[in-house]
C-alpha cells in the first residue's frame, strides 16, 4: 500500500513537471522550437535517470525549463536536434553539478555551459561534455578558474592564475600529469 502512494506521488510530480516543461513551448515557438508530448516525457525520464545516476535530489524542479530557456536562442539548436540536445544538456548539467563540487549556482553552471556550447563547442554536446566541461570542472576544483575565463581561442585553456609562457599550452600540461 505504501508503495502505491509513493508511485502516485511520483506520477503527480511528473505530471506537474510535464505541464511546466510544456509551457516552455509558448516561448520557444518564437525560435521555431517545440517539444512534443513524447519529447517532454523523455526529458522527464532523462532528468529522473540523471538524478539517480548522480545521487542527487531535486526540490521544486525547474532545471529542465531553465535549460530550455537558456539554450533556446542558440544558433546551434534547431527543431530536428532540439529534444536530443536538451536531453544531453540535462545529463551534462547534473554530472557537472557534482564534478564542480556544487561550487556554482545552477545559473552560473548553465551560463558556463551555454558559453562553451555556443563558443568553442559550436553546438556539440559531445565536445561540451568530454572536453570543455571536464577542463572547466578540473580547474574549478583546483581553484584555477575565473568566471569569465574564455581564452582568445574561445576555450577554458587560459587565464587560470599565471599566464603560460608564449607558445606554451596550459591544457597539455594538465593532461600530461
Amino acid at each position: 500500500m505504501a508503495y502505491d502512494l509513493e508511485l502516485l506521488s511520483f506520477r503527480s510530480l511528473d505530471a506537474k513537471s510535464e505541464a511546466s516543461v510544456a509551457e516552455c513551448n509558448e516561448e520557444t515557438v518564437n525560435y521555431g522550437l517545440v517539444l512534443s508530448k513524447n519529447d517532454i516525457h523523455d526529458l522527464i525520464e532523462t532528468r529522473d535517470n540523471a538524478l539517480i545516476a548522480t545521487g542527487r535530489v531535486e526540490f521544486g524542479g525547474g532545471i529542465i525549463e531553465r535549460i530550455i530557456y537558456k539554450f533556446c536562442d542558440s544558433p546551434y539548436i534547431w527543431q530536428s536536434n532540439y529534444a536530443q540536445t536538451i536531453n544531453d544538456l540535462t545529463e551534462i548539467f547534473y554530472f557537472f553539478k557534482n564534478e564542480t563540487l556544487d561550487s556554482l549556482t545552477d545559473e552560473e553552471l548553465l551560463t558556463v555551459m551555454k558559453e562553451a556550447f555556443d563558443g568553442p563547442c559550436a553546438g556539440s554536446t559531445e565536445l561540451l561534455a568530454s572536453r570543455e566541461m571536464i577542463w572547466f570542472s578540473r580547474n574549478r576544483r583546483y581553484g584555477l578558474y575565473h568566471t569569465d575565463a574564455f581564452d582568445s581561442e574561445g576555450g577554458f585553456g587560459h587565464h587560470f592564475g599565471n599566464e603560460p609562457d608564449e607558445g606554451e599550452d596550459e591544457r597539455e600540461e594538465y593532461y600530461d600529469e
